[in-house]
């Protein structure tokens, strides 16, 4: 289903790109609760290329920062790449808790936009390839669409190759 702004609850996300004056698109669909590959779900409920459909990760850097990882939902993150093209010696996958502290979302639902806490962004290169791509909306089963330039102008991100 695709949506406007007035049809759902507006999520930090939402209100980002709404702010932003771009062109975005708002898919949702019925987020099954035992499925825990939320983009894969999401790619597959949209029926959208998974090379479209990006999740949003955060990692430790040198265990004393926070940074995020934008990649395709198939994809693997690179630990040793992230942290070298964010001029750190090592990253980590973040702990939960400090995941939802630091952005304002449950695990699921993380988006690279309208987060708490605007944290080091950094997209891999290969997301570029499309006219459009998916990504969080802040909440399971919400997905924002938009180009890959207008999200990396919204994250401040930086390009990237940082999957495996």
């Amino acid at each position: 289903m695709l949506f406007r702004d007035g049809e759902i609850a507006v999520t930090p996300a939402v209100q980002a790109v709404r702010n932003a004056n771009i062109d975005y698109w708002l898919h949702h669909y019925d987020h099954d609760a035992s499925n825990e590959s939320y983009g894969l779900e999401a790619a597959m409920k949209l029926a959208v290329a998974v090379e479209r459909v990006c999740k949003t990760l955060v990692v430790t850097m040198d265990e004393n920062y926070l940074a995020v990882g934008v990649i395709p939902v198939a994809s693997l993150l690179s630990m040793k790449r992230i942290a070298k093209a964010a001029g750190a010696k090592k990253a980590a996958m973040a702990m939960p808790r400090d995941v939802e502290r630091s952005t304002g979302y449950v695990l699921g639902g993380v988006s690279p936009l309208g987060q708490r806490r605007r944290l080091k962004t950094l997209i891999d290169t290969s997301v570029g390839q499309h006219a459009t791509v998916f990504v969080s909306g802040g909440r399971r089963g919400l997905e924002i669409e938009l180009r890959p330039d207008d999200l990396q102008a919204l994250t401040a991100g930086a390009l990237a190759q940082i999957c495996q």
